[in-house]
């Protein structure tokens, strides 16, 4: 069985990942969600038991508390490195049995959407790699309208980011998303053509509103 061509998707905080992998799925390209895996893992009782003997308190009845265990690792790289190390294998193997299945139907390329594609290392397992950018000012306004942040907040997790101009630097194709949805889908249409990625053909009205 050949392995599909890989392709990374990621971007900075705000920056619209999700509507690209959105447009992406609509065009008929398999999307593997590395920040769907990592909330699946964390369901699990074993890296549940793992997660609360580390940081005691997070996980009540059986029952991760997110925002306490981000509120304990974030600003703090020796936690978050722990949290990491128990988390970041699990999902790694799970995105790896979603892309052998993934293969086993027949698909040619598998996408992976991971936020921290560049902070783990993981575009060197990727034969090309999609980054979505947008004007800072525009993806604090996204982040602080859509989740209750403020502004400070926001700043400081893009902050711990590898920054936008490195990851534009380090990417094949660069997805600009500072506009409306009408643009950001013909710079994806284009950057299929320019990865040899035909797809299928977008439904129609398969995406709308304003890309996030």
């Amino acid at each position: 069985m050949n392995m599909p061509r890989r392709i990374g998707l990621t971007g900075s905080i705000g920056a619209g990942k999700s509507t690209v992998a959105d447009l992406l799925r609509a065009r008929g390209l398999t999307v593997l969600d590395a920040d769907e895996q990592a909330r699946l893992v964390t369901q699990g009782p074993d890296t549940l038991a793992l997660i609360g003997a580390r940081f005691p308190g997070v996980v009540v009845n059986g029952t991760l508390d997110r925002p306490a265990l981000s509120a304990r690792v974030f600003g703090n790289a020796e936690e978050l490195a722990a949290l990491n190390s128990i988390v970041h294998p699990r999902v790694r193997s799970r995105m790896a049995e979603l892309e052998a299945q993934a293969a086993a139907r027949g698909a040619e390329v598998v996408v992976q959407d991971v936020p921290l594609l560049f902070e783990g290392g993981l575009d060197a397992l990727m034969d090309a790699v999609i980054v979505v950018d947008a004007p800072l000012a525009v993806r604090v306004q996204r982040v602080v309208q859509r989740s209750g942040f403020s502004e400070a907040e926001v700043l400081a997790r893009d902050a711990r980011q590898l920054s936008a101009e490195q990851k534009r630097a380090r990417a094949t194709v660069v997805l600009e998303n500072g506009g409306d949805l009408a643009h950001l889908e013909a710079q994806v249409d284009a950057a299929l053509r320019r990865l040899g990625l035909t797809g299928a053909p977008a439904p129609t009205g398969a995406a709308s509103g304003t890309p996030e």
